[in-house]
This record gives C-alpha cells, sequence and structure tokens, in this order.
C-alpha cells in the first residue's frame, strides 16, 4: 500500500489537514446544528434536549441577546459533553476576547464583524468566520471574501452587512452560495422550522445556525419552537441522507 508520505512531503499534507478545504472531500450524512443567542440555563437546556449539536452566546452589547461574563460562565457550566459552546464577537476588542475565553472557556470562537484572519488567528483555539451575503453581488465574491480565511473551521453565511449584525431574521438570496462551497459550510439568516427544511435540501449545508427564527421575542427563546425546527431538520435529513 502507497504510504502518503512517500507522496506528499509531511509539512504539507499537515498543512492540507489543517485546511479548511478539507471540509469538502467529506460527504455531509448529517446536518448540525447551532442555536445562537441562548440568554439562559434553561433555554440551553431547551437546545441540548432538543439535538443541538452547539449553543451560541453571543457577547456583542448592542444586540438583544448579549450576556455577560457571569451569566455566560453559568449557561456554560451547564452545558453537558458533546455540545460546543461557541463564544459570538462582532468588533471586539482582543482584551475582550481573551476575558472571554478565560472566563467562560468556550469551546469555539465565532466573528461575526470586520475582523481579519489575523486577529481571529490569536487566541489558541477553534474558530469560524461569518460573511455577511447582504453584502455580496454575486458566488465569485463570496468565494474571494472567503479567501483569506482558509484556517477557519468553517464559514458561517449570514444575512448581516458590514454596517448590520446578523439576528434580523431574513434569509439571504441562497442563489449566491457558491458551488464548490455547498456542504462545508454553515447556513445562517431568517432560518426559522417553516424554511430550513427548503434550506437544507437546496444548499445541503454543513451545519445551520439558527437564533430569531426560535424565539418569541428578541433575545427569548421558545421551548416549542426549537423543538419545531429540530423536528423539521431531522426529517429532512431523514429524506434526504436515510437517517
Amino acid at each position: 500500500m502507497l504510504q502518503c508520505s512517500k507522496l506528499v512531503p509531511a509539512a504539507r499534507l499537515q498543512r492540507f489537514k489543517n485546511s479548511y478545504l478539507l471540509k469538502a472531500i467529506r460527504s455531509v450524512t448529517k446536518t448540525r446544528v447551532k442555536i445562537c443567542g441562548i440568554t439562559s440555563v434553561e433555554q440551553a437546556r431547551w437546545a441540548v434536549d432538543a439535538g443541538a449539536d452547539a449553543i451560541g452566546l453571543v457577547f456583542y452589547e448592542p444586540s438583544p441577546r448579549f450576556v455577560n461574563l457571569t451569566l455566560a460562565a453559568e449557561i456554560a457550566a451547564a452545558v453537558p459533553a458533546f455540545v460546543t459552546v461557541v463564544s459570538l464577537f462582532r468588533n471586539a476588542v482582543v482584551g475582550q476576547v481573551q476575558q472571554v475565553c478565560k472566563r467562560v472557556q468556550p469551546d469555539m470562537l465565532q466573528f461575526h464583524g470586520d475582523e481579519p484572519a489575523e486577529f481571529c488567528e490569536q487566541f489558541d483555539r477553534p474558530w469560524m468566520k461569518a460573511l455577511g451575503m447582504n453584502d455580496m453581488a454575486e458566488p465569485a465574491q463570496v468565494e474571494l471574501a472567503a479567501g483569506p480565511f482558509s484556517k477557519a473551521r468553517g464559514l458561517l453565511l449570514d444575512s448581516h452587512s458590514g454596517k448590520k449584525a446578523g439576528g434580523s431574521g431574513k434569509a439571504f438570496d441562497w442563489s449566491l452560495v457558491p458551488e464548490n462551497m455547498r456542504g462545508r459550510f454553515i447556513l445562517a439568516g431568517g432560518l426559522n422550522p417553516q424554511n430550513v427544511a427548503e434550506g437544507i435540501t437546496r444548499l445541503r449545508p454543513w451545519a445551520v445556525d439558527v437564533s430569531s427564527g426560535v424565539e418569541s421575542s428578541p433575545g427569548i427563546k421558545s421551548k416549542a419552537k426549537i423543538v419545531a425546527f429540530m423536528a423539521a431538520l431531522n426529517q429532512v435529513d431523514a429524506d434526504l441522507y436515510g437517517r
């Protein structure tokens, strides 16, 4: 049997293994789910009990989903093993991110503003980058914007623009998603129990990210809507992937 190390120099092989591009050759057999904007321990338990793979905690003060360090640490401590805690930032300063990492101990960081790749890479934690799709005019522009973030664990395509944060409840134009990104990106923006099946069927994302679509009011999650969202997702996964 041929050894990979004989065909590709070890350093190059390791860089490839660590690259976001590796996700392009994996087949999607299950759509992962992050429920973002959790603001209480109770909401986190609803998400976990419904089958979410991750929860998101928002550290952007203008957001109605903002949580302070004390509450965020309490929520994170209540999350069981194998459920990922993601901390979301928008144009934060280095000290704020470091403080959250120390106090909350998130599993992953999410950058939702104008942060360059160099900023995102400095915290010694896995991270993902959100791209504001309302700033895009064509798929080629999305590919260009994604280029600098090859070290991200994921690219989240959301309906925000450079001037406005996410959580608007509005979907972006799904035709803007490049063909070569399908199966390896995170779909966000305006998802809810009524349209998540269509989004997964059309785009086959690696994961979906929902916030306002499972709320009764901004920052207040609805247990019934979380359950309905997960039921719709599980049904379309069963139809598409036979699970």
